[in-house]
């Protein structure tokens, strides 16, 4: 039965093969040279190769873990923006109200400042996740030709961060946002100007206020740890020298492994002499196995090291960014058919 497991191992072995391939195209090489010119000479003992492995692997490991964590706590820092998020709209529809006011404003403009909030909102995570999306000089696993030829492209690189702003901001504070470096700041600047006008008008109780500054204040919060993770790489001297000391291992184990299979091709001879003469080619799949592992460890480790390079590893921003958007625009009132839908999955990957 072809299961999910299945189709997720089949993926692994095509994202992998231009690898598999030289490793195959390595060993086979060294296995015709080594049997056909008889270099028994030509070998290394396992003692200094096994010292080289154990440190890749340790460092592969802790690579992995690194890599790992970065990837798990950028996850909860966009959770934390979904919960804020529900949260700061349940405020502001509930908040803004005549409760306070010296005149009664109509329902129709209260309406209005609350779907004004609310949409500038959106506008903070459209930005912010276009934000997240752009590409630093470390970033370059999107760039690998196994992503090229999927197409796995995330939607911030099929629209502009003005076209995902434009429908959810004013023409004044479009003109404001765009002409900052950091567009979801002052996105979130505008919003505490409009909060404290709405103050002064009594549509807002002091109180209320201070809470509505407490949910920008932990937006802040968010977006900061967010781009503490874009800005701030995983160091690039165990990322480069961990890549090194993989090849270094990969190329130098057939001068190992080689001589051992002939070795033990050589004690089977002498009761199996047919079998004994050809062992030493089964080498190939075991070192294609070995190096496979190990490089794609390593590659692992790589694509997990920028959660929001826009890889199908990545954390899907865009995806959980268009649910919030979704939640908020279903809670002002809005129809089915107003609404933006999900980004589209594509080959099992959300961005």
């Amino acid at each position: 039965m072809f299961t999910k497991r299945t189709y997720s191992t089949v993926q692994m072995v095509w994202w992998t093969r231009f690898e598999s391939l030289f490793f195959l195209t390595l060993i086979l090489v060294w296995v015709a040279v080594y049997y056909f010119f008889d270099l028994a000479w030509l070998k290394i003992p396992w003692t200094p190769l096994a010292l080289i492995g154990t440190a890749v692997a340790f460092v592969i490991g802790f690579q992995n873990n690194a890599a790992y964590g970065r990837i798990w706590e950028a996850r909860k820092i966009w959770g934390g923006i979904v919960n804020t998020s529900r949260t700061f709209g349940m405020f502001v529809q509930d908040m803004v109200t005549n409760e306070h006011t010296v005149t009664d404003i109509p329902k129709e403009e209260i309406k209005k400042e609350v779907r004004v909030l609310t949409y500038r909102h959106i506008a903070w995570m459209n930005a912010l996740r276009h934000a997240m999306r752009m590409p630093r000089p470390w970033e370059t696993t999107v760039n690998h030709r196994t992503n090229q030829e999927w197409d796995m492209k995330p939607p911030e690189l099929q629209t502009t961060v003005e076209e995902d702003l434009k429908p959810y901001l004013s023409d004044t504070d479009l003109d404001y946002a765009m002409s900052k470096g950091n567009k979801q700041t002052a996105i979130l600047y505008l919003q505490s100007h409009h909060l404290q006008q709405l103050k002064e008008r009594g549509l807002i109780w002091e109180f209320s206020f201070l809470q509505l500054e407490g949910v920008l204040e932990e937006l802040f919060t968010q977006q900061g740890k967010s781009e503490r993770i874009k800005n701030f790489p995983y160091p690039r001297h165990f990322a480069t020298l961990n890549h090194f000391f993989m090849w270094i291992f990969v190329l130098l184990l057939p001068l190992a492994l080689v001589p051992q299979f002939a070795e033990i091709g050589i004690k089977i001879a002498e009761d199996h002499g047919y079998i004994g003469q050809f062992f030493i080619w089964l080498c190939v799949p075991f070192y294609v196995i070995v190096a496979w592992i190990f490089h794609t460890m390593e590659r692992i480790g790589r694509t997990g090291e920028n959660p929001f390079e826009g890889t199908a590893n990545d954390v899907p921003i865009s995806t959980i960014a268009r649910g919030i958007e979704i939640d908020l625009r279903e809670n002002l009132g809005e129809s089915i058919h107003e609404i933006p839908v999900q980004f589209e999955i594509k080959h099992d990957t959300q961005f």
